[in-house]
């Protein structure tokens, strides 16, 4: 399999993803719809990094492997960078509590988020995914 090939993988499972989120969302399953924005996130950076042939880290938050290739992408693209960075970095963040709760504070993940957060967290998701999907048309798509 190659970049490509892995890249539209990725994306695929991605958009499966913040699918997901948006139907948690609207269920108002809003720690499921926050974990499923982040694998969202984490999946479609992953893809435009191996889009242009950047192996992918095996952490979750790749934002700073992002900004370190920053030069290898479109002008327009390596612009969002810092924040499609930052959205990963918040998002990585939510990942373990919106699984398991906060066990310092005994409370489990259905207690710990409110609807706007988990919005915010849907609608930062979606825009990361449909930047990496326009990455991928234009990439596929040049001459």
């Amino acid at each position: 399999m190659n970049n490509i090939d892995m890249a539209k993988s990725y994306l695929e499972e991605a958009q499966r993803r913040i699918r997901t989120a948006k139907k948690a969302l609207e269920e108002k399953a809003l720690a499921y719809c926050i974990r499923q924005s982040q694998e969202a996130v984490e999946l479609a950076l992953k893809a435009a990094l191996r889009l242009y042939g950047i192996e992918p880290p095996k952490w979750h938050d790749v934002g700073p492997v992002l900004m370190k290739f920053r030069d290898r992408f479109p002008d327009w693209f390596r612009d969002l960078i810092p924040e499609l960075a930052a959205t990963s970095r918040w998002l990585r963040r939510e990942r373990e509590p919106s699984m398991y709760g906060d066990e310092e504070s005994g409370l489990p993940p259905t207690e710990l988020y409110t609807e706007p957060y988990a919005a915010k967290a849907y609608e930062s998701a979606r825009f990361v995914v449909e930047t990496v999907i326009k990455l991928f048309k234009e990439y596929v798509t040049t001459p």
